[in-house]
C-alpha cells in the first residue's frame, strides 16, 4: 500500500509539473524566443543542476554499459521530441487546445501495453479514460468560430504518441528497467538535449537571454515540467505502471487552470468545475481500483 501511494503521489506530481510548460514558454515565445532556443536552455540548465546534484551532493555513479546508453539515447530522443512537437504545435494552434488534445496519450499507453506486452484493460480503466477525457474537453474554452489547424493538431498527436512511447518504454525495457530514477533522469536529459544543439546548428543560432524575466522563464522550465516532471514521472512508472501514470496526467490541465485563476484572474465557470470533477473521479477510480482488483 506504501509503494501504491508513494506512485500515485509521484504520478499526480509529475502531471501538475508537465503541466506548467505553457505557463513558462508562452512568454519567451511572445518575445520573440525561437522553440529550439527554449528548448535548449530548458534542457541545458537541468542538466546541469542534476550533473550538480548527483555527483557532489548524492554521489551517484554516472557510469553506464553500451547497451544501456543506446536506450538511454532512445528514450532521451523520445522525451525530447515529444517537447519540441507540443512546443511547435503552440505556433498553429492554442496552446489550452494544444494540452487537450495532449491528453490521448493515456489511451496510447493503454492500447501500447494491450498490444505489445498482454496487460489487461478493465471497464473502470476504461471508464476513468472516457471521464478524464470528457473533463479535459469540458475545461478548453478556446476563441469561438476558431476553426482547427490540421498540421497542428497532428503535431500534438505526434507529441502524445512519443510520450506514450516513452512511458511505456521506462517501465518494460528490461535493460534500464532497474536503474535508478535519478540516474535515469539525468541522461534522458542529457541525450535529449543534443536534440536542440543539433537544430540549432552547435548553438551558433542560439538566441541570447537578456532580461531577468526571461532567465527566470527557463528556470522555471527546468525546473518544474523537467527536473521535477520526468523524476517523479520515472519513479511514478515503476511503482504503479504505464498505465495509472498516465492516466494520472489528467491533472496536468488542473495546473493551468490553477495558475489562470490565481494569477491571470480568469473565471471559474460552471463547466470548468464540471470538467474538474469529471477529471477528478476518474482519477480516482483509478487510484481506487487496485485495492478490489489486481488488473
Amino acid at each position: 500500500m506504501k509503494r501504491r501511494t508513494a506512485g500515485i503521489l509521484n504520478g499526480a506530481i509529475a502531471a501538475a509539473s508537465y503541466g506548467t510548460n505553457p505557463l513558462f514558454a508562452l512568454p519567451m515565445f511572445a518575445k520573440g524566443i525561437g522553440v529550439n532556443s527554449v528548448l535548449f536552455y530548458r534542457y541545458a540548465i537541468a542538466v546541469a543542476v542534476y550533473f550538480f546534484w548527483l555527483k557532489f551532493v548524492k554521489k551517484t555513479s554516472l557510469k553506464i554499459t553500451p547497451k544501456e546508453a543506446v536506450w538511454l539515447i532512445v528514450f532521451g530522443l523520445f522525451f525530447s521530441f515529444s517537447s519540441l512537437t507540443l512546443f511547435e504545435a503552440f505556433k498553429y494552434i492554442e496552446a489550452g487546445i494544444a494540452c487537450t488534445i495532449l491528453f490521448i496519450y493515456p489511451l496510447l499507453v493503454a492500447i501500447i501495453m494491450t498490444l505489445f506486452f498482454h496487460e489487461k484493460i478493465t471497464k473502470t480503466v476504461i471508464f476513468s479514460i472516457i471521464l478524464t477525457s470528457a473533463g479535459i474537453a469540458l475545461l478548453y474554452h478556446g476563441k469561438t468560430g476558431m476553426t482547427l489547424n490540421l498540421h497542428g493538431v497532428g503535431v500534438v498527436l505526434l507529441s502524445a504518441l512519443l510520450y506514450a512511447l516513452y512511458i511505456v518504454g521506462v517501465k518494460n525495457v528490461k535493460t534500464i528497467k532497474h536503474m535508478k530514477t535519478d540516474k535515469l533522469s539525468f541522461y534522458v536529459m542529457l541525450f535529449g538535449l543534443l536534440v536542440y544543439i543539433y537544430n540549432l546548428d552547435f548553438c551558433t543560432k542560439l538566441q541570447v537571454i537578456n532580461t531577468p524575466f526571461l532567465f527566470l522563464c527557463t528556470v522555471g522550465l527546468a525546473l518544474f515540467p523537467t527536473i521535477i516532471s520526468l523524476e517523479t514521472l520515472s519513479i511514478a512508472i515503476k511503482l504503479i505502471g504505464s498505465t495509472t501514470t498516465a492516466i494520472l496526467g489528467a491533472l496536468e490541465p488542473l495546473t493551468a487552470i490553477f495558475f489562470g485563476v490565481l494569477f491571470f484572474h480568469e473565471k471559474l465557470t460552471v463547466r470548468i468545475c464540471i470538467g474538474v470533477a469529471l477529471i477528478l473521479f476518474g482519477v480516482f477510480l483509478i487510484i481506487t481500483r487496485k485495492q478490489h482488483s489486481k488488473t
